[in-house]
């Protein structure tokens, strides 16, 4: 690599004297650019940070302060009333010598003050401002006067052009539901999915909560409120992720694909090269706080908390927890092919690499015919190992590799040069599509590092994808440093005729460097035990995705519908059809308006949802009253939604006093059972959030389509699903094969036809037939929804309006 390089610049030699050192005059000037570097790295954050702890205001402004009061001061006004002459008293006296440095730092100091008091009293009036979640409570396309005016309030203490990290100083806190209410919800969620024997037992356990341990609980939960940034998050991090001592591999790592339709180049390493130099744009950006802060409504600013460690992070394994290690900065990545690793440095003396430049080294690593060492080539199944074990395993590998692990685990990302194609296929594309989505969850258990923040994935035939650590951020995060990755790669660096990257290789560049792991005997059978472990976990995982293209988002939103809603209430009909009964369904949303805030969980089988659902399934119900039951159960969902994201869900509040229950020691079987449910139906939308980088209009195939994770219960599935244009939704679905209840296709056949039968109440969805009704059966429901696609599928809704 090239830091490795440089090394030959200390030259040895001999002298009458002795032995000495003699630094050559590239290695003095290179220590000098190092230096330089690191200083230029350090100045940089400590003036983006100043900048953002000052913002809306601005150095300017105080500027002026200084300024205008110099000017009163001149014209004999003394704006400070009698302030400014106190200052100048505690001032050194210089015997009347320096009058005027007195009154200048006087000035000086009154105009810091002031300028200080003023920017405290624009965070806490914004902090107040973004407190107000009218807006989010309003019917779409309606704007109270209230809300009006807390826009215009907005606009005027925002501030313009803000950093990524501006507007962290200025979000409120998440604040800490009732507990009377919260619990009224629970049991509101609850009820659609128990018995009215096992409801009744748990409206007992609830009430007997709330009159012996709720409000000490709370309590402690309203002291971190006011102390910490967040009364939850921290403990959502702690305990589901870094206290569970399960695999990553299929429980924690999620997946996201490449563009579906399209590889812009089918060459392994030129991709690669595009991919990894796409990203090292996007970390600087990061580093430089160049990335704007996501706004709802372009006014509303979410946390950017969790951009901090998507680069230069990994998570280590420990026996009772894991912690994640974050690094400043790093100047390589970490690189697998055919079992072997390599260290690719990603700068040289000039900055970063070019895309060309990355080529060369990662083609070189695709030419190397060294065959990887003995256990090498599965060590990286240890990752997917349970955490405890892969702790302790972890000791003696550091002990006898430690400049390797440390070359891995302090690398920006990890990068897997897959040996096999991926991706659609015209010969079998739903199969294809299924293995792609497979490959990027799973792999084939020993080819991932599953502790690094993430691992881009480039396979041999150019296709590209992503596997994600859950702990340190959620998808909307990697989500948006994803979308800017492709459309940076193909549409900004782009390729060569050839297929090359563009540009010139490097011949200067020094090899990439293998790392070698002296790997002790006594780790070999765990090594074999860790891979027959990820081989017998990825074997029974189950993935299908698929795109439907019969409507989009463009056809929900002529029915004056939320797209979330509409696929929400779809999805409680195709799993009924699934399954045959309601179950406890998870939907996941950001709780980002505040402070640090992760997710929240939308709770979306309702009893409105159930009532569409037995409407559907019985022949006396007319469309218009199903429709009727629909848009109910949508502003239903709707309401929760907008509950969750404003702080008032239940499960982080219930999580949270739980939490607080077991470091009291307080045995509360309420908080116990809430703590046990399973979710068998876990699903989340994956957010497109920078359309602006594509153009869809003239290239409508160059979009991500998403990605997917696995089940959340072993008899459960996990859903997600993405919008990708305006009329298309790809669907990603897991399941576990073991389970004899669910099936991930079967799913996948139902969401469709549930899909379709919902838009054929719609006056713009006629064309589109209806499943049979009322048959009382998941299987002849399903047959008949099978014939229904096999005649209709290919009709296109029309492009009326409704209503």
């Amino acid at each position: 690599m090239a830091e490795a390089h440089q090394a030959v610049g200390f030259r040895l030699s001999l002298t009458s004297d002795g032995a000495e050192v003699d630094l050559s005059a590239p290695m003095l000037q290179e220590i000098y650019l190092s230096g330089l570097r690191s200083w230029k790295r350090r100045l940089s954050r400590f003036w983006n940070n100043f900048l953002t702890g000052v913002y809306p205001a601005s150095p300017l402004s105080w500027l002026f302060l200084f300024g205008a009061i110099q000017l009163s001061w001149f014209l004999q006004l003394d704006p400070s009333l009698g302030l400014m002459e106190k200052i100048k008293e505690l001032l050194p006296d210089w015997g009347g010598q320096h009058h005027g440095l007195q009154v200048t730092l006087a000035a000086a100091l009154f105009a810091s003050c002031l300028w200080g008091t003023l920017i405290f009293t624009l965070h806490v009036a914004l902090r107040l401002l973004l407190s107000y979640h009218g807006w989010l409570l309003e019917p779409h396309g309606a704007m109270s006067s209230p809300t009006k005016t807390w826009l215009a309030l907005v606009r005027i203490f925002s501030g313009r052009h803000p950093m990524l990290f501006s507007y962290q100083c200025s979000l409120p806190r998440q604040p800490v539901p009732s507990v009377q209410e919260t619990v009224r919800k629970y049991l509101e969620s609850v009820r659609p999915v128990l018995s009215d024997e096992d409801f009744n037992r748990t409206a007992g356990l609830a009430q007997e909560f709330l009159r012996l341990q709720a409000s000490l609980l709370q309590w402690y939960l309203q002291l971190k409120s006011w102390w910490a940034s967040n009364y939850v998050s921290d403990w959502w991090e702690e305990f589901v992720y870094l206290r569970s001592r399960n695999s990553l591999m299929v429980n924690s790592n999620y997946y996201l694909m490449d563009f579906l339709y399209v590889t812009p180049t089918p060459l392994q390493a030129a991709r690669a090269g595009n991919a990894v130099h796409a990203l090292l744009l996007y970390r600087q950006r990061l580093t430089r706080q160049e990335i704007p802060p996501t706004l709802l409504m372009e006014m509303r600013p979410l946390c950017s908390a969790q951009y901090e460690k998507i680069f230069n992070t990994t998570r280590i394994p420990g026996v009772q927890k894991d912690h994640i290690q974050h690094f400043c900065d790093s100047r390589h990545v970490a690189v697998f092919h055919c079992g072997r690793f390599f260290r690719v440095g990603t700068h040289s003396r000039n900055g970063l690499l070019s895309p060309r430049a990355l080529e060369q080294q990662f083609q070189r690593i695709l030419d190397d015919p060294s065959p990887a060492c003995p256990h090498e080539e599965h060590l990286a199944a240890l990752t997917t190992a349970p955490r405890g074990t892969w702790a302790q395993l972890r000791r003696s590998v550091k002990m006898q590799a430690a400049e390797a692990l440390e070359a891995v685990e302090g690398a920006a990302f990890f990068v897997s040069l897959d040996s096999e194609p991926a991706g659609l296929t015209k010969e079998d594309p739903a199969a294809s599509l299924d293995a792609y989505a497979h490959a990027l969850l799973a792999g084939r258990g020993h080819d991932r590092w599953f502790d690094k923040s993430f691992t881009l994935i480039v396979f041999s035939n150019g296709k590209l994808g992503l596997s994600v650590e859950h702990s340190w951020a959620d998808c909307p995060v990697s989500g948006h440093m994803w979308e800017f990755t492709l459309a940076t790669e193909c549409f900004q660096l782009g390729y060569s005729a050839d297929g090359h990257c563009k540009g010139h290789p490097d011949p200067t560049l020094p090899q990439p460097q293998r790392l070698y792991w002296d790997l002790p005997d006594k780790i070999h059978p765990s090594i074999s035990l860790a891979l027959r472990g990820a081989k017998a976990l990825s074997g029974n995982i189950d993935c299908h995705v698929f795109p439907f293209s019969h409507f989009g988002k463009s056809f929900i939103k002529r029915c004056h519908l939320s797209p979330d809603s509409f696929i929400q209430m779809a999805l409680q009909l195709a799993h009924f059809w699934d399954r045959g009964q309601f179950c406890l369904t998870y939907e996941s949303v950001m709780t980002r308006l505040f402070l640090e805030g992760r997710t929240e969980t939308v709770r979306s089988c309702t009893r409105e949802a159930c009532n569409f659902v037995k409407a559907m399934e019985d022949d006396e119900k007319t469309d218009p009253q199903c429709l009727a039951l629909f848009r109910v159960a949508v502003d239903k969902h709707q309401a929760l939604l907008k509950a969750a994201m404003s702080g008032q869900g239940v499960d982080r509040h219930l999580f949270a006093l739980y939490i607080v229950s077991r470091f009291l020691h307080l045995q509360s079987p309420f908080l116990a059972q809430v703590h046990s449910e399973q979710w068998q139906l876990a699903t989340s939308q994956i957010p497109v959030q920078q359309m602006h980088l594509f153009d869809i209009h003239n290239y409508p195939d160059y979009v991500s389509s998403g990605g997917g994770f696995g089940p959340a219960d072993d008899h459960g599935y996990g859903v997600s699903y993405v919008f990708m244009g305006d009329n298309m939704i790809t669907f990603h679905i897991s399941s576990k094969k073991s389970s004899m209840k669910t099936d991930a296709h079967r799913l996948g056949q139902h969401i469709e036809d549930a899909l379709l039968d919902v838009a054929s109440l719609f006056q713009a969805g006629q064309g589109l037939r209806r499943r049979c009704r009322g048959l009382g059966g998941k299987d002849s429901g399903h047959k008949c929804g099978s014939l229904s696609l096999q005649t209709e599928s290919s009709r296109a809704p029309t492009t009326s309006a409704d209503f």
